[in-house]
């Protein structure tokens, strides 16, 4: 049924059970997992903001990424589930998703129904709404 299952995480507890989701449909079907985690860009707000305030951000942003990756890419394995991580900054954290879907030959992706940015919708988060009307591939929600 399903090849390549996109599995988008931001590192929150409700995206955990999505990767946990994601991980065991994986299983079930024999595909293969894609973890990804986007992280938005360096803002400068102020010319007098301290010359290594971008570097520090990049650092640690590409850090927490690759901790939640990690965690990702070892539940995969102890799964018994083979598992490619990506890193994307991009602006727009729905479009770095769906195009990482795109260019991975994804079939499904997993994501959870909002982040650590918090309930932006009734029911389902901004980015989670933005990828459902946006992307062709199907797209399941987990809450």
């Amino acid at each position: 049924m399903y090849k390549n299952i996109l599995i988008a995480t931001d590192g929150s507890e409700l995206a955990a059970s999505a990767v946990e989701h994601g991980i065991s449909l994986a299983k079930s079907v024999s595909a293969n997992v894609i973890a990804v985690n986007v992280s938005e860009p360096f803002h400068w707000f102020a010319p007098d903001m301290i010359e290594d305030a971008e570097a520090a951000y990049i650092q640690a942003a590409n850090q927490n990424a690759a901790r939640i990756l990690a965690a990702v890419a070892e539940a995969a394995k102890a799964a018994g589930v083979s598992c490619e991580t990506v890193l994307v900054e991009e602006e727009r954290p729905y479009k770095a998703i769906i195009d990482t879907a795109n260019s991975k030959n994804c079939d499904l992706i997993v994501m959870a129904s909002h982040g650590r940015h918090g309930i932006s919708a009734m029911v389902l988060g901004s980015e989670s709404v933005k990828v459902l009307t946006h992307s062709k591939i199907p797209v399941l929600i987990c809450h």
